[in-house]
């Protein structure tokens, strides 16, 4: 009896003596046991500039991209939702000549302590005229070169308002920066021995990536997806189509492939998918998609349409 006593005491203290060692953490790992680290809040307009972002902010920053997954971000407005979100970030990162709604928002933003980068700041050089008016092209993320200034400018977004990890930020940048130039050396010997350098796009949107890679593109509709081409300039494609003998007319994911199909089915081309990157769907994203293995895939069907050799 009595050395059932001594059990039950001593059962009891060993409980005490645990409970007080765990109420202070003795047992507890070191990343938490210090109190949570906040991280920044980082918001974008949409994706390449989400995919950027985080790579470079890696775990100290929690990047939100305001343009829904599957949506076309050329005419997407932020809610009212996504404003006060962006008013309570500590950066917001836009591309530029996109966003219809980025002055307003900046304009906005005086006097609220918000970091604004424009990551596209000085690297539009491409160019359509609209009813008289010369318009910007915003897609320069599709040229990995361009792509490299963007991530420039987004790290030394990071670095202002985080000194105390610059180095942190600037070792993501080389890392993403190398992945970068890997893209591009895998795009230049893709496409060095090809048939064909004309690829017809369903919209303006690879000028920059023709540019790079001495390719010309040949838009059915104008830099926003959902212009409508007129009749006439409908025959001007059919007919360079059927004139230099090509194979295959290209469509997007995010806008309706129907004008790519009417001319493939006119001129009795196939369609082939190349993708702009300005927004991936949920689905793409849960098979592990990003940036990198889209390009990769345009970089494929571009093989094809230009019946490059391997």
């Amino acid at each position: 009896m009595e050395n059932r006593w001594v059990y039950f005491i001593a059962g009891i203290l060993l409980i005490a003596v645990l409970s007080f060692f765990l109420s202070t953490g003795i047992f507890k790992q070191s990343t938490t046991s210090q109190p949570g680290i906040k991280k920044l809040q980082v918001t974008v307009s949409f994706y390449p500039l989400y995919f950027f972002s985080s790579q470079i902010g890696g775990d100290k920053a929690e990047v939100r991209n305001i343009t829904p997954a599957g949506s076309e971000p050329h005419d997407h407005e932020p809610t009212t939702q996504d404003i006060a979100r962006i008013e309570n970030s500590n950066m917001l990162v836009l591309n530029g000549a996109v966003e219809t709604w980025g002055d307003k928002i900046k304009d906005n933003l005086k006097g609220k302590n918000v970091k604004i980068v424009i990551a596209g700041e000085n690297l539009f050089i491409k160019e359509l005229v609209k009813n008289g008016e010369k318009i910007q092209d915003p897609h320069v993320w599709l040229d990995p070169q361009l792509a490299k200034k963007q991530v420039q400018k987004i790290t030394e977004g990071y670095v202002e308002i985080d000194p105390a990890n610059t180095i942190y930020y600037q070792d993501n940048q080389k890392k993403l920066n190398q992945k970068l130039d890997d893209l591009d050396n895998q795009i230049k010997l893709g496409l060095k021995l090809c048939k064909q350098k004309d690829i017809i796009t369903s919209h303006a949107a690879f000028a920059y990536l023709t540019a790079r890679y001495g390719l010309n593109q040949v838009a059915i509709s104008g830099l926003s997806p959902n212009a409508e081409p007129s009749a006439q300039r409908l025959v001007e494609i059919a007919n360079f189509v059927k004139q230099n003998n090509i194979k295959y007319i290209f469509f997007e994911k995010l806008v309706s492939p129907k004008l790519s199909e009417t001319i493939a089915n006119e001129v009795g081309a196939e369609t082939l998918l190349l993708d702009p990157i300005e927004g991936l769907s949920n689905e793409d994203m849960k098979r592990g998609k990003d940036y990198f293995t889209v390009m990769q895939e345009n970089l494929k069907n571009l093989q094809t349409a230009l019946e490059c050799t391997l």
